[in-house]
């Protein structure tokens, strides 16, 4: 392992949190300074982590700052994103990419133009949740894939996030918010999606802030909340995908994956390393499967540092640009399918990631 990636953090909101607790537990990723609009919050966590609380001109000039983590809220993921880059940093993002492919597309032609690279979140698909679940499509345990079924609900953010109203403005919703996970995960899986066809709706409920300084506030609500897609892999699978913050209970599995000699249930892609479970035509009872792939004990930031490597081996990193605005494009096409009654074609492509192996750290593989 070489010298490790001096990283500055702009936006050290709610998420930010998670990001710090795996900075100890990554060797190659050193913290070295945070940013946020809001400059005595940045201060604050600046003196919590014992690295420097600039404004966010002052941590894309300083010279200790090799990539920038983008958390800021999604309508200026591609702003900064196009500012770090043109300070000659690479970056590593939240999700989604961008707000639209019409946003994102410069971000990924900027950064190759310059050499740099481009990273973003869901990071969760490195894991040993989703890699042992690919590793068993990978051997044929299930036989041929045919289909995979997503459903994923809540009654909304509102009820445990102190500001939601971001949840409910373009960019988030439930599709822009839980999507890129169970997309990732998909493409993951089985590869690029060809096309798509859906349906949402926006329901007429009323939405309040439940928690915090802002409690009983109303929030105005600008994005479908309920969502229903169906993708054609360019494989020839074939995923359902359902996701709403309209849902106050449900009995429905989150996630499947069935094949021509079985089923896998697959854990939550939010999070990094719950139990797979698998169902065969020999044995239809569903059984634990032992973790077969995946960074273990991953947490969020694995994907930057797994970026860092890359760069390092002048390899490609799994959480990449390119996947990220695929993903991206699929919900932009689910949108417009469920808004024009129509199956949207798809213009990207990507290649599926390389898995995780087994025992694999981000700083060594």
């Amino acid at each position: 392992m070489g010298v490790p990636l001096n990283v500055g953090v702009i936006g050290v909101g709610v998420i930010s949190r998670q990001y710090f607790e795996h900075f100890l537990h990554l060797p190659n990723l050193r913290l070295t300074a945070v940013a946020d609009l809001d400059v005595d919050r940045a201060a604050t966590v600046a003196a919590e982590q014992g690295v420097l609380g600039l404004s966010v001109d002052e941590l894309l000039a300083h010279p200790d700052v090799d990539a920038v983590l983008n958390l800021t809220i999604p309508q200026a993921h591609a702003e900064v994103a196009l500012r770090a880059l043109a300070a000659g940093k690479h970056v590593y993002g939240e999700k989604p990419l961008a707000l639209s492919t019409e946003e994102a597309a410069p971000v990924l032609e900027r950064a190759n133009a310059l050499g740099l690279r481009i990273g973003s979140a869901p990071d969760t698909v490195l894991g040993t949740g989703v890699q042992t679940a690919r590793a068993l499509l990978d051997d044929g345990r299930i036989g041929d894939p045919v289909a995979a079924a997503v459903a994923w609900s809540a009654p909304g953010h509102e009820l445990w996030h102190p500001a939601p109203a971001f949840y409910y403005q373009p960019g988030g919703g439930p599709l822009f918010d839980m999507g890129p996970y169970y997309l990732t995960s998909l493409v993951t899986f089985f590869g690029p999606v060809a096309r798509v066809s859906g349906a949402t709706r926006r329901s007429s409920r009323e939405r309040t802030v439940a928690t915090g300084p802002l409690a009983g506030s109303s929030i105005p609500v600008d994005v479908d909340t309920h969502v229903t897609a169906i993708l054609e892999h360019v494989s020839g699978v074939i995923s359902t995908v359902t996701v709403s913050f309209d849902v106050w209970a449900t009995e429905s599995p989150k996630f499947e994956v069935y094949g021509t000699a079985g089923t896998i249930a697959v854990p939550d892609p939010n999070m990094f390393s719950d139990t797979v479970r698998i169902a065969t035509a020999d044995d239809r009872e569903f059984r634990d499967v032992p973790p077969a792939a995946g960074y273990a004990d991953a947490g969020r930031g694995y994907g930057l540092a797994d970026m860092a490597r890359a760069i390092e081996t002048d390899r490609p990193h799994r959480a990449s640009g390119e996947l990220a605005f695929h993903v991206l494009e699929i919900m932009e096409a689910v949108l417009r399918a469920g808004e024009t009654h129509t199956v949207v074609e798809l213009n990207s492509t990507v290649e599926r990631p390389a898995p995780v192996p087994l025992g694999a750290r981000p700083e060594t593989w």
